[in-house]
C-alpha cells in the first residue's frame, strides 16, 4: 500500500533549513568562520602541534576538486550532445549566429589574457607553493595541436581529461546525430527519439550530481581559507584582491566591446541597450544563471529594446546555449593568474592552448550553473597547471561568477541586436 507522502512531488516537500539558505550566504558564513578558525590556529605563525589539524582542514576542498575533475569530461560530452540534438538552429542565419558567438568568445578570452598579462595579479602577494609545480614548456606548434585533436581511442579523452579531443568527439557525434534526426523527421520517422531521451536523461543526471558537489562548496571554502589563514596569514589574499580587480577590469572592457558593436553594427543606441537590458543583467547577477535570466532577456529584447521576435529568440534562446563569453574570459585569466602565482609563466603556445580549450570548454555549458568551476579543471589540465590551486579561486568565485554571468547575458543580447540589423522594425515603439 502506498503512503500518502510518497505521492507528493519532490519540489513541494519541505527542504531542510540549511538548504533554504542561499549558496552565496552559505559561502559568506563559511568565509567568516574560516577566518576566525585560521586566526585561532596561528594566523601565519601556527603551533607545530596543530600542523596535522591544519593540513586536514583542506580535505573537503580536495574532495570537491576531485569530484569536479571527475564530472568535467562527462558534463562537456553530454552537454554538447544535448545542445546539438535539442537546439533549433536555422540555416543561413544560424551560420551568422555561429560566427558572432565564436567572435565574441574569442575576443573575451583575448581581453582576459591581455589584462592578466598587463596587471599580472598573481605577482601581487606572497604565496607559499610546493616545489613540484613545474610546468613543461610548450612552443606554438599548430600541426602538433591538430594531431593532438584526434584521439587514439574514443574513450581515451574521458580518461585523460583532454578537452580538445573530447570536443572533437562530442561535435562529431552531435553533428551526425543532428543530421540523422533531421533526415528521420523529414521521412516521418522518430527512431532518433530514444537516443535523444537517453542523452537528455544523462545530461540531467550529470547536472544533478554537479549540484550535489556545488552544495559542498561552502565546506571547501571553509577548509581552504582556514588552512591558508592559519599557515600563511592574510598575505595570499592580497593577490586574490588583485585578481578580482583584474577580472572586473576585463569584464568591463568586454562590456565596452559589446557596446561598440551595438553602436556601429545595429540600429539600437547603446544607452537604450543598457537601460532596456537592466532587468536581464540584474536577474543574471542575482541568480548567477543565464538560464534563469533567459525568459527575462527574451522579453526585454522585444519590449524594451525593440528587437524583432526572431532576432531576440536567436540570441537569447538559441545563442545562450552556446555563449559563455564571461566564463571563458574568467577561465583564461584564472589559468594565467595561477601560473603567475606559482612562478611558472605560460608561454605563447600554452596561452594559445588556453584560448582553444576555453572556447571548446564553454560550448555546451553556458546554461549550467557553476559549470565554470568544472570546465576550469579541463583548462588547467590542458597546460599542465596543478588543479589544487583552483581551491584558492573557489573563495572568490561566488562573487565573480555573478559578474561573469551578467556579461554572458549581455553577450546574448548583443548577438540578438546585431542579428536585428541596422533597420528597426516597422512598429513605432514611441507611438
Amino acid at each position: 500500500m502506498s503512503h500518502p507522502e510518497s505521492s507528493t512531488p519532490p519540489e513541494t516537500r519541505a527542504r531542510p533549513w540549511w538548504q533554504r539558505i542561499p549558496l552565496t550566504l552559505q559561502i559568506v558564513i563559511a568565509l567568516v568562520v574560516a577566518i576566525s578558525v585560521g586566526i585561532v590556529l596561528g594566523a601565519g605563525n601556527p603551533s607545530p602541534s596543530n600542523a596535522a589539524l591544519i593540513n586536514n582542514l583542506a580535505i573537503p576542498a580536495e574532495l570537491v576538486l576531485k569530484a569536479l575533475r571527475a564530472l568535467a569530461t562527462p558534463l562537456i560530452l553530454v552537454a554538447v550532445l544535448h545542445t546539438l540534438m535539442t537546439t533549433n538552429i536555422p540555416g543561413t542565419t544560424g551560420r551568422r549566429l555561429f560566427v558572432l558567438l565564436l567572435t565574441n568568445t574569442t575576443v573575451a578570452i583575448l581581453v582576459g589574457l591581455f589584462v592578466a598579462n598587463v596587471l599580472r595579479p598573481g605577482t601581487w602577494g606572497n604565496v607559499v607553493t610546493s616545489t613540484n609545480t613545474q610546468i613543461t614548456s610548450q612552443s606554438l606548434d599548430p600541426w602538433g595541436l591538430l594531431k593532438d585533436a584526434v584521439p587514439e581511442a574514443v574513450l581515451k579523452p574521458l580518461v585523460d581529461n583532454n578537452v580538445i579531443q573530447l570536443i572533437v568527439i562530442a561535435l562529431s557525434f552531435g553533428i551526425v546525430l543532428r543530421g540523422l534526426k533531421s533526415e528521420q523527421i523529414a521521412q516521418g520517422k522518430n527512431g532518433y527519439q530514444p537516443i535523444e531521451d537517453v542523452i537528455g536523461i544523462l545530461f540531467e543526471a550529470v547536472v544533478r550530481i554537479l549540484n550535489w558537489v556545488i552544495a559542498l562548496v561552502p565546506f571547501a571554502v571553509f577548509g581552504i581559507v582556514a588552512k591558508t589563514v592559519a599557515k600563511e596569514g592574510f598575505a595570499p589574499f592580497q593577490s586574490l584582491g588583485a585578481f578580482i580587480v583584474a577580472v572586473l577590469a576585463a569584464l568591463f572592457l568586454q562590456a565596452c566591446y559589446y557596446l561598440t558593436r551595438v553602436k556601429f553594427n545595429s540600429w539600437v543606441h547603446p544607452l537604450k541597450f543598457l537601460a532596456g537590458g537592466s532587468d536581464a543583467f540584474l536577474t543574471a547577477f542575482s541568480t548567477s544563471s543565464s538560464a534563469a535570466a533567459m525568459p527575462v532577456t527574451f522579453e526585454v529584447l522585444q519590449t524594451k529594446v525593440g528587437l524583432r521576435e526572431s532576432s531576440a529568440a536567436l540570441g537569447a534562446l538559441v545563442g545562450a546555449n552556446f555563449n559563455n563569453d564571461g566564463t571563458a574570459l574568467y577561465e583564461a585569466m584564472s589559468a594565467l593568474y595561477i601560473s603567475q602565482l606559482i612562478g611558472q609563466h605560460l608561454s605563447l603556445g600554452q596561452q594559445v592552448i588556453v584560448i582553444l580549450t576555453s572556447i571548446f570548454a564553454s560550448v555546451g555549458a553556458a546554461n549550467i550553473p557553476n559549470a565554470g568551476l568544472v570546465t576550469m579543471t579541463l583548462v588547467f589540465t590542458s597546460v599542465g597547471l596543478p588543479t589544487q590551486y583552483i581551491a584558492l579561486l573557489v573563495t572568490v568565485d561566488w562573487f565573480l561568477d555573478r559578474c561573469r554571468t551578467a556579461i554572458n547575458v549581455m553577450g546574448d543580447m548583443t548577438v540578438s541586436t546585431l542579428l536585428d540589423g541596422k533597420k528597426p522594425r516597422i512598429v513605432d515603439d514611441e507611438a
